[in-house]
């Protein structure tokens, strides 16, 4: 599995995979609705500030957004290397 940095995707590709995430989480936001694009925005911020990483599988042919401390827990359990960025 691989790190991507999210600043080496084009803007278009960053959408569309954060929609995607976005749309297969169903994420519950209590009471209020809440726009695509607001969540697309929500996760993109997250990103920004270092607490969601992208992730590639060769192996599945995938990639997934994860937290950072699902990363942390991935790499101590020996699934992936130590690959800071």
């Amino acid at each position: 599995m691989l790190l991507i940095p999210y600043e080496q995707l084009s803007t278009d590709t960053l959408e569309g995979l954060i929609e995607a995430f976005v749309l297969r989480e169903g994420t519950e936001y209590g009471e209020q609705d809440i726009s695509l694009s607001d969540k697309v925005a929500q996760v993109k911020h997250q990103l920004e500030a270092d607490q969601l990483v992208i992730l590639y599988s060769e192996l599945h042919e995938s990639v997934d957004i994860i937290t950072k401390q699902q990363w942390r827990q991935l790499v101590k359990q020996g699934e992936l290397e130590n690959d800071t960025f």
